[in-house]
């Protein structure tokens, strides 16, 4: 299990949002490790059950700086991974 106040980003390489979400979170200095769904199926299949069966990226898991409950998140605004990091 990854540590506390870490992101987790499940993408392609062809997704768009993804780019745009990374870009803010590299300009912002948010760490993160990318998974790309499509070369691992365990983190696809985990994407498909966050999603109601979809592929639907980017799909992000955070476990908040605290060690609260890890959130699992759908194409999240950057506001949105701050919150819950902080959280």
């Amino acid at each position: 299990m990854p540590g506390t106040g870490t992101v987790t980003m499940y993408s392609t390489t062809w997704c768009g949002y993804c780019r745009r979400l990374k870009g803010q979170m590299d300009r912002e200095g948010i760490a993160y490790t990318e998974v790309n769904i499509e070369h691992d199926a365990e983190s696809a299949a985990f994407v498909e059950k966050a999603n109601g069966g979809n592929q639907t990226v980017p799909t992000l898991q955070v476990i908040p700086t605290a060690g609260g409950e890890s959130v699992v998140m759908t194409n999240p605004s950057l506001a949105q991974v701050k919150q819950a990091l902080a959280s």
